[in-house]
């Protein structure tokens, strides 16, 4: 199990709301959260499988943008 960090512009519940679909249907992502506290917005993800590259190309689908950290 791998576990990446992200700097995204998910900012908000709305955000949030938007990439859960994403997210939770994506084969491999076991876990995931946003901290829309943090000035980063910081999206931990654990996969099983997943790709850092593939979970910014899920975050992107989704309409939002992540960076690794």
């Amino acid at each position: 199990m791998e576990t990446y960090k992200f700097k995204t512009n998910i900012n908000c519940s709305g955000c949030v709301a938007g990439v859960t679909p994403h997210l939770n249907q994506a084969t491999g992502v076991e876990t995931w959260n946003v901290d829309t506290a943090n000035p980063s917005k910081v999206l931990t993800v654990e996969t099983n499988g997943v790709t850092a590259e593939e979970v910014v190309a899920i975050v992107k689908k989704a309409g939002f943008s992540a960076e690794k950290i």
